[in-house]
């Protein structure tokens, strides 16, 4: 699919949050989802190395990012995990138990730690954010920049933690060499401001109606 092709079929996020309920509710678990979109972020990369951060906030973003690693672990890559919240989704609960079961380190994150890995994956902030990033989000999106500007490789979950969904804006936002969007394209992604924070655009379908 080229970007013009993704960018006809690209939807608002309250369309996105409403097919993803329709799914739900026609009989796809909320659950099953979260674990096709992980095979899916896990499917676009190609070599995932050991010693991978995922940084996991406290909505099913954050639950996307434990799904990886119990899929990261299941292929025996080693990888650890920042939370950044003890709020959690039903979901996310589910996949933080089954990745801390697999034996994938958990930790808390410190504001103002430095960020040091071959790769980090930014599940931080899902579509449904707008506004400011606040802390500890806005330290975490600091570390995240400057670790990419210091050659790690950066992977977004469903979209750069920070950015605005619909228009692409955003103050403080995650610049990520591949961003892996969930289910369908967001308008967001093709406006001159979203344009800028990644360089590689992919999507993973996960059966959304």
């Amino acid at each position: 699919m080229t970007e013009k092709d993704y960018d006809s079929g690209a939807v608002s996020v309250e369309e996105m949050r409403r097919r993803d309920a329709a799914t739900i509710a026609a009989g796809t678990p909320g659950k099953v989802l979260m674990r096709r979109a992980a095979e899916g972020i896990c499917n676009a990369w190609n070599e995932w190395p050991d010693g991978t951060l995922i940084l996991c906030g406290s909505g099913n973003n954050g639950g996307d990012g434990f799904a990886l690693a119990e899929i990261l672990a299941e292929q025996h890559i080693s990888c650890r995990i920042l939370t950044f919240s003890d709020r959690r989704t039903e979901d996310a609960a589910f996949y933080e138990q089954r990745a801390a079961a697999a034996g994938v380190p958990i930790q808390k994150y410190e504001a103002g730690s430095r960020l040091e890995a071959p790769l980090i994956v930014d599940c931080l902030l899902g579509t449904g954010f707008q506004g400011e990033v606040r802390e500890p989000y806005a330290s975490a999106i600091r570390e995240v920049n400057s670790a990419h500007e210091n050659g790690c490789k950066v992977i977004s979950a469903d979209i750069n933690s920070g950015m605005n969904g619909d228009n692409g804006s955003g103050s403080l936002v995650v610049r990520s060499d591949l961003t892996v969007t969930i289910g369908l394209m967001k308008t967001g992604f093709f406006t001159e401001a979203g344009k800028k924070h990644y360089k590689e655009l992919k999507l993973a379908e996960i059966g959304i109606l």
